[in-house]
């Protein structure tokens, strides 16, 4: 009786905070579809809702329908709670759009923000489509593939599903000229295979789906090992942005050791160089051979310096030239502008 008391209450706030909007003070939940959002006819699909803090009790609202409100008392789960809200048998009008609130035993009436909407769909209610792909289920890597689904049947949208992941890409039904309604989905340039459903729907009743179309795989020759990006995501990305940037980093490094590696050979070969020329220049060099002799005079040789340019001459006292080979020779510099001794 209280717990009903408590919901009663609980249901009154929520029409005064949808016609006075207030601030709240607690963090939205998530909320999630077990096995999945699209949910055959007469078949339970659970809507979970967590929080991070200890929540007492979980709130259940579907949009559109402010009195169907439902009321679970929340469990710890994870450090934080949770709740799980049991839908069963899925009826036409059990789908929608549903979000969950969180509250703690303090105020059991005041609160969290909502989740973020959770889309439920039931399937299975009209036939289902076909599926095709163009130019053909097996294709060259890089050659655009498109797929197109078609029915006898006047639906609005279409809808397509990746792997049994969410279909999160639809687009409107066109009627062609041979009188099916149909829609086309472009993938761009193939890099994988993928196996690929579509479903159709009408506006008037946008969470009934038809029956999924016959499965259809569309592999890539001679590339098995690749991937096909999702419909959702653009063709041309390639590789992972962190990957790129390590890289680039590591490139970046090897090009600056290389400079700095040229620049010590540089420096290492100037630096050789120059110091052989240093070697070449002239400076003031005497060698003096002293041998055994008798009475002989020194031969003397001048290297005269005058800006850079060496001459060299042999002065030679010619009344005491020696008859011997060995002689004193001494080499003298002789700079410009001085006075000879």
């Amino acid at each position: 009786m209280s717990l009903m008391v408590l919901s009663m209450a609980c249901v009154g706030f929520f029409l005064v905070q949808r016609a006075w909007p207030r601030e709240r003070v607690y963090r939205k939940p998530s909320l999630l579809a077990l096995p999945g959002p699209l949910v055959k006819s007469e078949e339970t699909v659970i809507l979970q809702c967590w929080s991070d803090i200890m929540s007492e009790h979980f709130f259940l609202h579907r949009k559109g329908i402010t009195e169907d409100l439902l009321h679970q008392i929340g469990e710890p789960h994870d450090g934080g709670s949770q709740a799980n809200f049991s839908i069963y048998p899925m009826m036409p009008d059990s789908p929608g759009t549903y979000r969950c609130y969180g509250s703690v035993t303090h105020s059991p009436c005041q609160w969290s923000a909502p989740s973020d909407p959770l889309d439920v769909v039931i399937t299975g209610l009209y036939g289902k489509p076909s599926l095709s792909a163009q130019p053909g289920p097996k294709v060259q890597p890089g050659e655009n593939v498109t797929l197109s689904c078609s029915s006898r049947s006047s639906f609005d949208m279409y809808h397509l599903s990746r792997d049994g992941e969410i279909p999160e890409l639809r687009l409107p039904a066109v009627r062609s000229v041979n009188g099916t309604f149909q829609a086309h989905f472009p993938l761009g340039p193939a890099t994988h295979g993928a196996t690929y459903r579509c479903f159709g729907s009408f506006h008037g009743t946008p969470y009934e789906w038809s029956a999924p179309s016959d499965p259809l795989s569309v592999s890539v020759t001679g590339n098995p090992s690749s991937g096909w990006p999702s419909p959702t995501e653009p063709s041309s990305k390639t590789g992972n942005p962190r990957h790129l940037h390590v890289l680039i980093g590591t490139s970046g490094v090897i090009m600056l050791f290389i400079i700095i590696i040229f620049f010590l050979i540089h420096r290492w070969w100037s630096t050789k160089k120059n110091a052989a020329v240093v070697d070449q220049e002239p400076g003031v060099d005497r060698t003096v051979n002293r041998e055994d002799s008798d009475g002989q005079d020194p031969e003397v040789t001048y290297a005269q310096l005058d800006h850079c340019i060496f001459t060299q001459r042999k002065i030679t006292r010619p009344s005491q030239r020696s008859k011997r080979p060995p002689r004193e020779t001494s080499v003298y510099m002789e700079l410009p502008n001085a006075e000879p001794r």
